[in-house]
């Protein structure tokens, strides 16, 4: 059971401390929305589809877990992809991790491996992962040997991310970091802004 806060709801917030796969949902929509849209997307998706349970989701087909996402209110700004990617998601736990999102740590030796075991999963890049493995480690009490290495610039105490907020003085924190970063041209790991581009859904 973790403590992390985000959407500010009490339902959402409790799933995503509870339930792996929905973290793993949660972080698969960070990006482009505002976080507490993303995160309350697992909680949304469970009330449509009666199940978070990776095997479960994953038979239910690409084409309910698509028209899930799309329901008004949409899960994301572009929910089309994101239902895609969240089937791909569950298609992947139920084949090689048992089934559930817990399995994907539980079963990681060291930081590197546990890096590397997120990094199978469809829409996690080097980033995506990196900033799990720091809610894993200050917010979830998963702390395999290394993981602050493995977690990069996002282990470290600055408020950078969803890692670093478990209360809304701390949630206030990480949008005030942002946006002081955003001023100054800077991204989520302190190096410059390049070009300005967004990344693509």
């Amino acid at each position: 059971m973790g403590d992390l806060f985000i959407t500010g709801r009490a339902e959402p917030d409790a799933l995503l401390n509870r339930d792996g796969t929905a973290l793993l949902i949660g972080m698969l929509l960070d990006q482009q929305v505002p976080m507490e849209w993303a995160f309350a997307g697992p909680w949304t998706l469970r009330q449509r589809l009666g199940t978070l349970d990776a095997g479960a989701v994953a038979d239910l087909g690409e084409e309910a877990v698509v028209a899930a996402a799309c329901a008004k209110p949409a899960i994301h700004r572009f929910p089309a992809v994101m239902g895609r990617r969240i089937h791909a998601l569950c298609r992947t736990l139920a084949t090689e991790f048992g089934g559930r999102g817990e399995e994907v740590w539980a079963g990681a030796a060291d930081g590197e491996d546990l890096y590397r075991r997120l990094r199978l999963l469809p829409g996690f890049g080097e980033e995506k992962a990196r900033i799990l493995i720091a809610v894993l480690g200050k917010r979830m009490g998963v702390t395999v040997p290394g993981w602050r290495a493995a977690a990069g610039s996002f282990g470290d105490d600055q408020p950078r991310t969803v890692a670093d907020s478990r209360d809304p003085a701390s949630l206030a924190r990480v949008r005030a970091w942002k946006q002081e970063a955003r001023r100054a041209g800077r991204d989520k790991q302190d190096r410059p802004l390049t070009g300005g581009a967004r990344p693509s859904p």
